[in-house]
Formats: structure tokens, C-alpha cells, sequence
């Protein structure tokens, strides 16, 4: 059989992700492309039928007047429908542009009206209900597709059309147009646009990125190649298809390299599902790994004490020698093997297996800075998860850490083809065969970003190792100076407070101030699990949130931060003096999170200013009323009076670890 990830290498200049399907229907048509989960089955789409599929569907298109140059919006879960969908609309010249199904119909509008898009294929009614919200301030939209009918009996609007229909559409037009097909997969290039994909828009409207089939293919063909990625790996695709992490994991390396991609039949149903599929090749951004950890935190807390002891002891052992073995150090003694064995029989093997991750070959995690303590805790139970480094606007793939030379603290050297330098004001700045063409009808923003040398200039801080890994230390527009001089990066800090399973995020301030203050977020389940257990009373966030003993509890987290800030010479002035624990928590809907759950820093700073300043003018508590936005749309507002509480803190030369 023919690796298809040779065949990439060899062809590479002349293709299209049309072509790459045709190409694997035709060597492999029985193969596994696609699995989805329905009704507690898992229903697999062949090669062959996901080929048959997209010819029907790109027909179905074209009967309805989608020509070339258009755009396609897809809105839903991962589905192979969709994914049939972003093949259909690149066979017919068309755009895709994938949007986030939890976005409210209000961050679409700006979407819709920036591309012009008149086509939608959407996953079921919730995103049909949003459609139809905006349909009068986009008028360009006239198309609208959806794949799930339930719910939708009583609609009764020429905009919408089941998928079903636009299917039977496409057999007439075949009928009709007999060769329709491979006609139009010929007439695709390289250089055409394959995809726009917006960016979170942390500090204003979000900006279309266009990318074309080359870049997005030879970067992903570089980055499979490097970990020999095959038609044998199984992908789990559980993150929104709108962002690119997840689009270049389950798309585009999926057709370079022909692997299976595994749909989960729900959010609710996603550990289960990993579990049964067992995943080779893992993508996951800090936040999804943050909350497997305080998962298997809560359920050790609830375990009998025996059990906690074994598993604290060889957590130990893990952290002092889990690393070095995955990397194959032959430098770890003899009984640090054995102690290391006897934790894999006992403790890694079935905690690997209740997180599903017992086949991961490679894992990746990107989206924002990890924390080391995370990253190592997962290397230390032998799983092989490494940092990659990119963004929107390189394709993902930029650096990646190779086996044997994996850092907590790097993200690696630059793959091959990747040019990275560093500003004489500590910019990183990358070219890459990957980089973005342009943004969408944005000639001052990419000019911003894109040099006339070729340069993207990514905002990010960082410096090189003496290995040549490069070291992210935050976005640049975000590193500052405390007043007296010393080095501010909160990302830094905010990390170290999130690895602790009762936090669940974190907002640091301290640009030209004296001190370092901070926003908490609890998490509701870890903290409402410590609280039950020790028979503390609570009737819903707001009241275990200003609970006595919560406060206790987060400023033992901090002080464990503080102790090891004041070992760091860069940053033991940065080290927390007074936090105070929100009394809600940050939401996307409420403009203080993007829809990647990247803090908004100057909304959440303008929005809660009052108590940044109760922080610094050293008050015992400010009263705070804030505007929410519920799930069904409603808006209301939630108020507290908030404690604020000084942190314990440590001399830099005296620096020992917190107890």
C-alpha cells in the first residue's frame, strides 16, 4: 500500500485537498476516514463514501448557484458532513469559513457581513435559530442548509433547505452534468484560497485569515513527516472546526497523511468517547488539560487514604524520573527504573487508561503558554506530550519539540522550512512556508503584521536557548515593567496559578504598578468537591466563592506561586501581594473571554476597574455589580461585596518552598 504522507512529499507542488480525497478513495476506498458517533454507535464513513459524498454535495452546491470565489459558512460540532462541506466548497473554488458553534448570533453578524457569505451549511436548529436572528442585517445570506431536521418541522422560511434536499439536488445535476465533478477538482491550484479563518479578536473585530491548499498542505506534510504520522493514527476531533488547531489536526493532516478522524457524539460524551477509540495522535489546548487534571485530583481526594498515599508516592517517583525515561535517558539508575515500573503497574498504565490516552504515540499542546508543572506532570506518566508553537497566521506549525529533546519551559526549534528571529525588543518573528496569504479585505492589518521581507511579526516575546529551543515568555503587548523596573509577564504567573486543580483561571496585573495583584476564578467543581467533603455549606457559585475558607484555600495556592517566583531571580519581584476571588465566572458571552477562552485583558481590565483600584488602595472589600449575559440569551446581572486579601509573600534571597 502507498504511505500517502511519501506520496505528499513527492508531489506536493500540484495539489489541492480535492485532490488529496480523490487520491485516497482511490488507493484505500475501503479504509476508515471518518468515524461519528450516533445514538451510542459509531457509524464509519469510508473513503469511498466521504468521495461520493462531496461529489453529490458540490453538485448539490452548484445547482443553488455557489460558484467560485464565494465563501461557505459551517456552523456545528465536528460532523463528517461538515468536514464533506469544506472539501465541497474547495472542489467548486469556493471558501469555507468555519465559525464557532457556541458564538451567540450577535459575533456572527460581523463574520457574515466581512465575507459576503450567502451560503450556510449548519449542524442543527440552534445555529438555524441564529441564522434566522441575523438573516436582516445580513441580507447577502440566501442559502441556508442544515443537517439535523429536529426541531425544525414548523420552519417555514425559503432560506432554509434540509441537507438531505441539497443532496438530491446534486443527483439531478450529475444526471444532467455528467463529468461535473472531476472537471471542477481539475480546475483547482495550489495558490487558491482554501479556507479563511477568523482570529479570536482579543482586542478588537476579529480578522479573516486567508490560507491557501499549499501552505496549509506543505506545513502539515512537514509536520507529519516528522513524527511519521500514517493511515494507522486515530484522531479524536473535539474542538471547535473554526479553530485552526483543531482544522489543521482533523483536516488538513488528516487528508495529507489519511488517517481516521473520530467525531464524539457530544461535548458531555467526549471522555467516553476517547476512551473507547483510544487516540494515537492527541491534540489538546492547556484549558483541556487543566481540566482532565482536576478531574483526577477530585477523584484521588475521594479515594480512601492508602490509596492517596500510593498514588502521591509514585506521582513522586514519576516527576523525578517519568521525563528522562520517555526521552530515553540511560542515565536513570536501576531502582528509579524499577520504582518507575512498579508506578506504571499500579498507577500511570490505569490513570492513562481512564484519561483514554493509553495509545497516544504523540501528543501535542498548544493555544496558549502551559504551565511546566502541567506539562510535566503528563510526560512524568509516560505520556509523550510535547509543545508546538504557531498561530492563525503560520498555519499552527512553527515549532515543534522533537523526541528526546522535550523542555517544560520551550516550544522547540523551528521545523524545516521555518526562518525564526528575534527583535532587538525581544519580537519573535517567523517566515515560514506556512504563513497567512493576507487578511480578508484588511490591507493595513496584514501590512501590520506582514513585512516586505517576508517577516510576520508575531507579537509574542520570547529569546532562544542555548539548544536553539525558542523560550515564549509572553505576548509582547502584555509584558511590562513593575515601577521600580523589575520584568512583569502575567501569562507567566496566571499559569503557575492554574495548574492548581481549585483554579480555574487567573488575571494578573502589575504594569507600572509597585505590586502584582490578582483576579481568581474558582473552579465550581473542584472547589464545591473540597467544600463537601469537609462539610462546608454552599448554595451556588457566588456563596462558595466568597467563602471564608475558600479564600483560605486559594491563598495557599498563591503562597506555593509566591515561594517559587521568589526562586526565579527574573521574577521574584513579581510575586502576588492581594487577590481577591471573582463572584462569577469569565465567560466568552460576556466579553471577558475569547471563544478560545484567551482572557480579554483590556475588557476584563476596563470592566473591573473599580476593583483593580480596591486592590492597590490596599481596601479590605469593594461591592461590584456586574452584567451577564444567560445561556438563553437573557441578560441580567449578578453583584457581590468582594473580600480582598493580602498574600504571603517571600525574600528573594531567602526563597524555600511553601509547606
Amino acid at each position: 500500500m502507498t504511505d500517502p504522507t511519501v506520496t505528499v512529499e513527492a508531489s506536493s507542488s500540484g495539489l489541492t485537498f480535492p485532490r488529496l480525497l480523490l487520491r485516497h478513495a482511490a488507493e484505500r476506498p475501503a479504509a476508515p476516514a471518518l468515524r461519528e458517533k450516533d445514538l451510542g454507535i459509531w457509524q464509519t464513513w469510508t473513503w469511498s463514501r466521504l468521495r461520493d459524498e462531496v461529489e453529490l454535495l458540490s453538485a448539490g452546491l452548484a445547482s443553488q448557484g455557489f460558484q467560485r470565489g464565494q465563501t461557505l459558512a459551517l456552523i456545528g460540532e465536528n460532523r463528517p458532513r461538515l468536514y464533506a462541506g469544506i472539501i465541497a466548497a474547495q472542489v467548486l473554488g469556493g471558501v469555507p469559513v468555519p465559525l464557532y458553534q457556541d458564538a451567540v448570533a450577535q459575533e456572527m453578524v460581523y463574520v457574515f457581513q466581512n465575507a459576503e457569505i450567502a451560503f450556510a451549511i449548519v449542524e442543527d436548529q440552534e445555529q438555524v435559530d441564529k441564522l434566522m436572528e441575523i438573516h436582516e442585517t445580513c441580507p447577502a445570506l440566501t442559502h441556508v442548509y442544515y443537517d439535523d431536521p429536529r426541531g425544525l418541522r414548523n420552519y417555514d422560511d425559503p432560506l432554509l433547505v434540509s441537507y438531505d434536499r441539497l443532496i438530491e439536488f446534486g443527483r439531478q445535476w450529475l444526471a444532467q452534468h455528467p463529468g461535473f465533478f472531476e472537471a471542477e477538482v481539475a480546475k483547482g491550484r495550489p495558490d487558491d484560497i482554501a479556507a479563511i479563518f477568523y482570529t479570536s479578536g482579543t482586542t478588537g473585530h476579529p480578522k479573516g485569515v486567508l490560507h491557501g491548499h499549499r501552505n496549509l498542505i506543505e506545513m502539515s506534510g512537514i509536520a507529519s513527516r516528522l513524527e511519521n504520522l500514517g493511515p494507522d493514527e486515530e484522531v479524536l476531533a473535539y474542538l471547535p472546526i473554526a479553530w485552526i488547531g483543531q482544522n489543521i489536526f482533523s483536516y488538513a493532516q488528516w487528508l495529507v497523511s489519511g488517517f481516521t478522524v473520530n467525531c464524539p457524539e457530544s461535548a458531555e460524551t467526549v471522555s467516553a468517547d476517547m476512551r473507547e477509540i483510544g487516540p494515537t495522535y492527541y491534540f489538546a489546548p492547556p484549558r483541556v488539560l487543566e481540566a482532565l487534571l482536576t478531574q483526577v485530583t477530585i477523584r484521588m481526594e475521594d479515594a480512601a487514604a492508602p490509596k492517596r498515599a500510593l498514588f502521591n508516592h509514585f506521582m513522586g517517583v514519576a516527576r523525578k524520573v517519568g521525563g528522562r525515561l520517555l526521552d530515553g535517558d540511560r542515565n536513570v539508575p536501576l531502582l528509579d527504573r524499577v520504582k518507575y515500573w512498579l508506578g506504571n503497574l499500579l498507577i500511570y498504565a490505569p490513570l492513562r487508561n481512564s484519561l483514554g490516552m493509553s495509545r497516544v504515540r504523540v501528543a501535542y499542546t498548544a493555544g496558549e503558554a502551559i504551565g511546566p508543572d502541567l506539562f510535566v506532570f503528563y510526560r512524568a506518566l509516560g505520556i509523550n506530550l510535547k509543545q508546538l508553537y504557531g498561530a492563525t497566521e503560520t498555519a499552527v506549525f512553527s515549532c515543534v519539540q522533537p523526541n528526546g529533546q522535550v523542555k517544560p519551559d520551550t516550544v522547540g526549534p523551528p521545523l524545516a522550512g521555518v526562518e525564526l528571529k528575534i527583535t532587538d525588543d525581544g519580537e519573535v518573528l517567523i517566515r515560514s512556508p506556512g504563513l497567512l496569504l493576507e487578511y480578508y479585505r484588511n490591507p493595513q492589518a496584514t501590512a501590520e503584521v506582514k513585512d516586505g521581507e517576508g517577516w510576520y511579526h508575531t507579537g509574542d516575546a520570547g529569546y532562544f536557548d542555548t539548544d536553539g529551543h525558542l523560550k515564549i515568555i509572553d505576548r509582547a503587548k502584555d509584558v511590562g515593567r513593575l515601577a521600580q523596573g523589575a520584568l512583569f509577564a502575567p501569562k507567566y504567573i496566571e499559569n503557575k496559578l492554574k495548574f492548581f486543580p481549585y483554579i480555574k483561571e487567573a488575571v494578573a496585573f502589575g504594569n507600572g504598578r509597585d505590586r502584582v495583584m490578582t483576579f481568581i476564578n474558582i473552579d465550581y467543581e473542584a472547589c464545591g468537591n473540597w467544600a463537601e467533603r469537609r462539610n462546608i455549606p454552599y448554595t451556588g457559585y457566588i456563596d462558595l466563592a466568597g467563602r471564608a475558607e475558600i479564600y483560605q484555600l486559594v491563598a495557599q495556592c498563591i503562597e506555593q506561586v509566591n515561594a517559587d517566583l521568589a526562586a526565579d531571580p527574573m521574577m521574584a519581584d513579581s510575586q502576588i501581594h492581594r487577590f481577591l476571588v471573582l463572584h462569577k465566572e469569565l465567560d466568552p458571552d460576556d466579553g471577558e473571554l475569547t471563544r478560545t477562552r484567551k482572557v480579554r485583558r483590556r475588557a476584563i481590565a476596563d470592566k473591573y476597574a473599580p476593583l483593580i483600584e480596591a486592590l492597590y488602595d490596599d481596601r479590605a472589600s469593594c461591592f461590584i455589580e456586574t452584567q451577564v449575559r444567560f445561556e438563553d440569551g437573557r441578560v441580567g446581572s449578578v453583584s457581590a461585596d468582594l473580600r480582598l486579601v493580602d498574600a504571603k509573600t517571600f525574600p528573594a534571597a531567602a526563597a524555600r518552598r511553601a509547606a
